[in-house]
């Protein structure tokens, strides 16, 4: 028992300010990233430790363990079961956000694992930010966050070909993307955008909003998405949205260009095991023409990624390109 709220219960709550309280109390500053993650889904979104278990690729034990020291990290911290004080609050609804951002980024593009997708996961995200978006209808970054996990999971119906194998942004059939989802997404982005300066959800959604307008991959706006990057990396200092700036740069000014802010980002420790990086940059060396060096690059990115389909996919662009 949490000061009045027993954390065990699988029973979903009621749509109310209490489900925001307790989405609160399950990102504690206490906890780690990963233990917010699993004490939401449990507490808030109401799944039970064993498909938890299965979201975080770990056996039920495992997770029960995980979700018991939260708990008990949680009653230790003597956090109560109410509203955080106002000077706390924004930085407590930045670590809700912050969950919510992750639960979805995981069921979309699983970082492990034999599936593409986990629908239930990017499902649950969407119910739960909707939830926190009708309980605070102002706030410009609750609806960015919306507003990015609608605009990205309405492009999931062509991100899967025939056999369930990736199918890229550039090569997907655009007619199977949800049109109702994207236009809910970019009336949130356009309405939140005018509410004062723009944070790193509401610049993600409207990057977002400018692919999912464009009519085709090769009418995308680069220009403005690569402008929209810059704004970001001046906010957060994250490495994979400096990979998607390189990329937009490849984009907009070309592929000689991003590979130069590669070779900047090659120091960077946090990306030095990630296969994204090696992975875009044999997809620039390939549109330079330099097929057998990005050949090499595709395999890198193939033995490095840990999810299936993305690995499948690297060795089927690396077998299409000669190796010397």
């Amino acid at each position: 028992m949490v000061r009045g709220f027993d954390v065990s219960d699988d029973r979903r709550p009621a749509d109310s300010d209490d489900t925001l309280v307790l989405l609160i109390l399950c990102c504690h500053p206490a906890l780690s990233p990963t233990a917010q993650v699993a004490l939401t889904l449990r507490a808030v979104g109401g799944l039970g430790t064993a498909e938890i278990a299965r979201a975080f690729l770990v056996s039920e034990a495992t997770m029960t363990k995980r979700i018991g020291r939260a708990k008990q990290a949680i009653k230790a911290s003597g956090a109560a079961f109410a509203p955080p004080a106002a000077a706390e609050r924004d930085a407590r609804l930045a670590a809700v956000l912050h969950v919510l951002y992750l639960v979805f980024t995981e069921g979309y593009a699983p970082t492990s694992g034999p599936d593409l997708h986990r629908v239930e996961l990017s499902a649950e995200a969407i119910r739960l930010t909707r939830l926190v978006h009708r309980l605070l209808p102002d706030d410009g970054e609750v609806a960015g966050l919306l507003a990015l996990m609608l605009l990205t999971d309405a492009r999931r119906p062509a991100r899967t070909g025939p056999c369930g194998e990736l199918v890229p942004m550039a090569e997907q059939d655009r007619s199977r993307w949800d049109h109702a989802m994207i236009e809910e997404g970019i009336a949130l982005i356009t309405e939140a955008l005018t509410r004062g300066t723009p944070g790193p959800y509401r610049l993600q959604a409207a990057i977002a909003a400018v692919h999912d307008e464009a009519p085709a991959y090769a009418e995308t706006d680069w220009p403005q998405i690569m402008l929209l990057y810059e704004r970001l990396l001046r906010l957060v200092d994250n490495p994979i949205i400096a990979l998607n700036h390189a990329v937009a740069v490849a984009m907009a000014v070309g592929p000689r260009a991003g590979l130069r802010l590669l070779d900047d980002l090659a120091a960077d420790e946090r990306l030095r095991a990630d296969h994204r990086v090696p992975a875009v940059r044999a997809h620039l060396l390939e549109l330079l023409g330099e097929k057998a060096t990005a050949r090499e690059f595709y395999l890198r990115a193939a033995r490095q990624t840990t999810s299936l389909p993305t690995q499948r996919y690297l060795y089927a662009r690396a077998a299409a390109l000669p190796a010397d």
